[in-house]
C-alpha cells in the first residue's frame, strides 16, 4: 500500500494549490538530484510522509530550513520542518495526530510515533502600505521588532521572509530537487553565512537573529559576510527588548551547540554579550576567571561531540560562579558571616542575571547547590566528608570543584584528595581523615542540641574563611 502511495506520488509532477497568492515575481533556481546528492531516502519516516500526504491532498509541501541545509552539509538533521501552502487549519485536517500551536506564528505539529515534524504555512510581507505611500509594519515595536508575523504569502515571500540564505533552501521529495531563491545553494558551498535582505532591518525586526548568526557560524564552521556582520556591534543593544524568557533559550542553544566557547568568545568580541552575560567582560580579563570558563566550555564542548550529556544548569552556574565569588568576597569584608555572605551573593547574582537572561527555576536551585556545597570540600575531617558524598548533587558539585583545581583558584591537591577518597574503601577512607580537623565541643553538643542544618552550617562556616584568598 505504501509503495503504490509512493508510486502514485512520484509519477506525476508535484501539485500546487492557488489558494494562497504567488505574485512575488521571483523564481528559483531548481537544483537537480543529480547536482545536490541529497535523495528521498535521506529524510526521515516521518518527514517524507508529512509530504507525501499533503502533496496527495492538493498542496504545496517542501521540507525545509536546517535539515536541507544539513543534509548538504553531510549533518544528520536533529529534527525537519515542513513548510506548505496550506493553512494551519488545512493541515489538521489532513493529519489526525496533529495540534495547531503558536501566536506570534501558528504552526502544526504532526506526530508519528515518537517523531514529531513542525509544519508551517508560507509567510508573506506582513507590512503594509501607508496612504503616503510608504511602508509600515503594524506589528512592530518602535526599535522595529516584529511583535506578531502571522501574515500567510506565497512560497517565494516565505524564503524572503526566513532568516540566512542557507536556511532559505525547499527540498521537493516527490521529484528529489531543491528550490533556492537566494544562492543558499552557494553559500552553503562557499561556508559563507549571509541574511535575507538588509541586515539592519533584518536585525531590528528579530534582534535574536544575531545571536543565531554568531551560533550557526561557529557550529557550521562558516564565515559571517561582511555585509551580514558589519552592523552587529552597534545594534548590540536592541538585545535588551527581548524577552528574556526568549533570549534564555536561544542561549542554551547557543551553549549546547558544541561550540560554546568559540561563541562565547565571539559574542564578546562583537559586544553581544551584554544583556546576556555580560560579567563575561569582568571573567576574561581576569586570569583565573578566564582559565576557569574556558576549561568548563571546553569540557561542554567535548560532551557534546561525544553526545554525552550537558547539564545547562551546571554550564550557567560555571559562568555566573566569579561574579558570585566576587560579591560573596565583598559581604565578607564587610563584616557578614561567610555563609550567610555566600547564601546573599548567590541571591543578588541570580536576581541580577533574571533580569537579563531569563533562567529557570528548575536551573536556578541546582546552580545554588553547586555554589553552596563548594565550602564543603574543605572539610575534611570527621564525618563531614561522608555526609557530603551522600549529597544527591555531588557529583555535579564535585566536577565544578575540580574544574577550580584546574583553573589554578584552588590547590590542586584538594581535588586529588577528594578523587582518592570517592574510589578507596571505607577503611582507606577513615586513614585518609585529617584529624586536626575533627569537630570541637562534641560535649557540649550532646548538652545543648542543635538541628542538623544548624551543625553543618556551623561545621561549613569555619571552612569557608579559607576559600578566597
Amino acid at each position: 500500500m505504501i509503495r503504490k502511495l509512493l508510486h502514485r506520488v512520484f509519477k506525476r509532477k508535484s501539485s500546487v494549490s492557488t489558494s494562497i497568492s504567488n505574485d512575488s515575481g521571483i523564481r528559483p533556481h531548481i537544483i537537480p538530484l543529480k547536482q545536490h546528492g541529497i535523495s528521498r531516502n535521506h529524510l526521515s519516516p516521518c518527514a517524507l510522509k508529512v509530504t507525501i500526504d499533503l502533496q496527495q491532498a492538493g498542496y504545496s509541501a517542501f521540507v525545509v530550513g536546517g535539515a536541507v541545509r544539513d543534509l548538504l552539509l553531510g549533518i544528520e538533521p536533529k529534527d525537519y520542518d515542513v513548510a506548505t501552502n496550506a493553512t494551519p487549519e488545512d493541515v489538521r485536517a489532513v493529519f489526525r495526530r496533529s495540534r495547531i500551536i503558536g501566536r506570534r506564528f501558528r504552526l502544526v505539529h504532526v506526530m508519528c510515533g515518537a517523531e514529531t515534524v513542525e509544519v508551517s504555512t508560507f509567510r508573506g510581507n506582513s507590512s503594509i502600505e501607508e496612504s503616503d505611500g510608504s511602508s509600515a509594519d503594524k506589528h512592530a515595536d518602535e526599535h522595529g521588532r516584529l511583535l506578531r508575523d502571522n501574515v500567510f504569502g506565497s512560497q517565494e515571500e516565505d524564503a524572503v521572509r526566513r532568516d540566512f540564505t542557507i536556511n532559505a533552501l525547499f527540498y521537493d521529495p516527490s521529484n528529489e530537487e531543491i528550490w533556492d531563491y537566494l544562492k543558499g545553494y552557494d553559500d552553503i558551498k562557499a561556508k559563507r553565512l549571509r541574511i535575507i535582505g538588509d541586515p539592519l532591518l533584518r536585525y531590528r525586526e528579530d534582534p535574536v537573529r544575531m545571536l543565531r548568526a554568531v551560533r550557526l557560524a561557529a557550529k557550521l564552521a562558516m564565515q559571517i559576510d561582511d555585509a551580514s556582520a558589519a552592523p552587529i556591534g552597534d545594534l548590540a543593544p536592541l538585545l535588551r527588548n527581548v524577552p528574556p524568557s526568549r533570549l534564555f533559550d536561544e542561549m542554551l542553544k547557543l551553549l549546547l551547540s558544541g561550540q560554546a566557547l568559540a561563541c562565547v568568545v565571539d559574542l564578546r568580541a562583537r559586544g553581544l554579550h551584554h544583556g546576556l552575560l555580560p560579567m563575561l567582560d569582568v571573567i576574561l580579563e581576569q586570569p583565573l576567571g578566564e582559565r576557569f570558563v574556558v576549561l568548563a566550555l571546553k569540557n561542554a564542548d567535548e560532551r557534546v561531540r561525544q553526545e554525552k550529556p550537558v547539564s545547562p544548569a551546571f554550564l550557567f552556574a560555571a559562568l555566573l560562579w566569579h561574579e558570585v565569588l566576587a560579591q560573596w568576597n565583598i559581604l565578607r569584608t564587610a563584616g557578614g558571616k561567610p555563609m550567610l555572605a555566600l547564601q546573599q551573593a548567590m541571591d543578588e547574582v541570580v536576581a541580577v542575571q533574571n533580569k537579563e537572561l531569563a533562567i529557570p527555576r528548575r536551573y536556578d536551585a541546582i546552580m545554588q547547590e553547586i555554589w553552596a556545597m563548594q565550602p564543603r570540600f574543605l572539610g575534611r575531617g570527621g564525618r563531614r566528608p561522608f555526609r557530603l558524598l551522600e549529597h544527591p548533587r555531588f557529583r555535579a558539585a564535585y566536577d565544578f570543584m575540580h574544574l577550580r583545581c584546574e583553573s589554578g583558584e584552588m590547590d590542586p591537591e584538594l581535588g586529588h584528595w577528594w578523587e582518592t577518597f570517592q574510589r578507596v574503601g571505607a577503611s582507606e577512607r577513615e586513614a585518609m581523615l585529617l584529624k586536626d580537623e575533627a569537630p570541637k565541643k562534641r560535649r557540649k553538643r550532646r548538652r545543648q542540641p542543635e538541628s542538623a542544618a544548624d551543625v553543618e552550617t556551623s561545621s561549613a562556616s569555619s571552612d569557608a574563611d579559607t576559600v578566597i584568598t
